[in-house]
């Protein structure tokens, strides 16, 4: 897509083009809304930064079209070892290689390398048009029409007209200013050496991530690729040269090879942004949330922001949803950053000790926690919580199934093994425990979706057993791939579709589709 001339009208004008908002981009693309991404730099940036992501992120990347080359630069990760300040094991929280969502849980990649993929991609999508060496320097007025956005670049001075702005610019961008937000503090502030190494060593490691619980030195360490490796240490800025602070993982006086890739000073911050958004105007990402990395949600949470946010403004933008709508994207994305931050900014203050004085009563009550077996075993499960209740998350007395994700195992379809997103497509789906009604395929019609049969699906059994264990007929599946709605066991219908599809502009199709010879379920469903 190439827009010509200054004040150009489009649809989504997206700022930042770093991994969530290039997601955004071709999550967008995908339901066919124009977007164009202004990057002040004008290539990727070269050097390491975010090197974990978990099992959801990666059925998202698979959402945006780029879960097969991901999987070439991932390396699947056993778990987290917590060690004492002599590198003895204290614990061991194990990560499945196929976790809920289809994938591992825990996989390590090089952030210039996704970069890179994902631009590609965005280069072969005409929805899409990507303006590098484009810094934005304002964004209003704040009215009920289009947004405009102006932004300098080597001709000059230029604007846009926007419906719809995402602002993914980072902890010191713009958007946030822009749209009148604040950062409120979750009181955690640590400053942390981070280096990352290539070398042929035969360095110790489990392939996993080892955390020291050493409240004098704390560290993490992890191998992110081939010869590839990351160290964070917490320590005064030049107190130790880079050699001597990873000896220990290094053969005894190894001399070979050993190239420090980037060594550089983090403040590891836990924020919040006051508001999300304004009119149509969006924070995601780093603009929105700042994540200590102990439980390695940072880029991750940017890029469920992505998730939850695009298919809502889809619907607002192409498919007649109320502009009520978009509300749901702070109040359900805002309490789940917020519970993740406090998460990780407890997880560090249990794992590095802190550094006050009640340091060693932390560590030494970590390690007793250490030895409960079902202590561990949950520590090891899904981080991610079930959205709260709200428009689009219909909880009644049980909270059951509503408001958690659908996993994702392979199916067979037209012969071939596929993962159910595959099938599922990119709109609603209506998943049933038996051979569809016909009010569920009024409901799935009206949502642009499809009511699928899980027996139909040639799983492992796996869908039809997490809907006996919510005690569920059929759920309602969002685009996003949490549950909306459910038909409790023995009921014939949803709860009350009223209250979410008004919101969804459903009733433009109040029949159900009518069904043919050559109407197979799947053969059809696949795309």
């Amino acid at each position: 897509m190439t827009l010509e001339g200054n004040g150009a009208h489009v649809p989504v004008v997206i700022i930042g083009a770093g991994p969530v908002g290039v997601t955004a981009a071709l999550l967008l693309a995908r339901r066919g809304v124009r977007s164009v991404v202004l990057e002040r730099h004008q290539d990727v940036y070269p050097l390491p930064r975010a090197v974990a992501t978990d099992d959801e992120v990666r059925r998202i990347l698979q959402a945006a079209g780029v879960g097969e080359e991901f999987a070439t630069i991932a390396r699947p990760v056993k778990g987290l070892r917590l060690l004492d300040a002599r590198h003895r094991v204290m614990a061991e929280f194990p990560r499945s290689e196929d976790g809920y969502h289809g994938y591992p849980q825990t996989s390590m990649f090089d952030q210039p390398e996704l970069e890179r993929l994902l631009r590609d991609a965005l280069a072969r999508r005409p929805e899409c048009e990507l303006r590098s060496g484009a810094e934005v320097t304002g964004i209003g007025p704040d009215t009920a029409g289009p947004v405009r956005v102006t932004y300098r670049d080597d001709d000059g001075e230029h604007r846009l007209w926007a419906e719809a702005v995402l602002g993914c610019d980072g902890a010191n961008g713009l958007t946030r200013d822009a749209i009148g937000a604040v950062w409120e503090d979750l009181r955690f502030e640590e400053r942390w050496t981070v280096v990352d190494v290539r070398t042929k060593a035969d360095v110790r490691c489990w392939e996993g991530v080892d955390q020291v619980c050493d409240p004098l030195r704390p560290a993490t360490f992890m191998r992110v690729g081939e010869d590839r490796y990351r160290w964070e240490f917490r320590l005064p800025d030049g107190e130790m040269p880079v050699r001597e602070l990873v000896a220990p993982w290094l053969p005894p006086s190894y001399d070979g090879d050993f190239e420090v890739v980037r060594e550089t000073q983090y403040t590891f911050r836990a924020r919040i942004a006051d508001r999300w958004l304004r009119g149509r105007v969006f924070l995601l990402g780093d603009a929105a949330h700042l994540t200590p990395p102990f439980i390695g949600q940072g880029l991750c949470a940017g890029l469920k922001d992505a998730y939850n946010l695009t298919w809502k403004l889809a619907r607002v933008l192409g498919q007649g949803g109320d502009e009520r709508l978009l509300d749901t994207y702070e109040s359900e994305r805002k309490p789940h950053a917020r519970h993740m931050i406090r998460l990780a900014v407890a997880m560090g203050w249990a794992m590095t000790g802190g550094q006050d004085g009640a340091a060693v009563l932390r560590r030494r009550l970590l390690a007793a926690a250490c030895r409960i077996p079902a202590l561990t075993a949950a520590a090891g499960r899904d981080l991610s919580p079930s959205l709260t209740a709200g428009p689009l998350v219909r909880r009644g007395i049980r909270r059951g199934l509503v408001g958690t994700h659908c996993p994702q195992p392979w199916i067979t379809a037209d012969g071939r093994r596929t993962r159910l997103d595959e099938v599922l497509g990119d709109s609603f789906a209506v998943l049933t425990a038996a051979e569809p009604w016909s009010s569920l395929d009024t409901v799935a019609h009206a949502l642009g979706g499809r009511a699928i049969s899980v027996t139909d699906l040639g799983d492992d059994g796996t869908l039809a057993a997490w809907l006996h264990s919510g005690r569920a007929d059929a759920v309602v599946l969002r685009p996003d791939r949490v549950v909306m709605d459910v038909v409790p066991a023995g009921g014939r219908d949803f709860t009350d579709t009223a209250a979410w599809a008004v919101l969804l502009h459903t009733t433009r199709s109040l029949l159900p589709p009518r069904r043919t010879a050559d109407d197979h379920l799947l053969r059809s469903a696949t795309r």
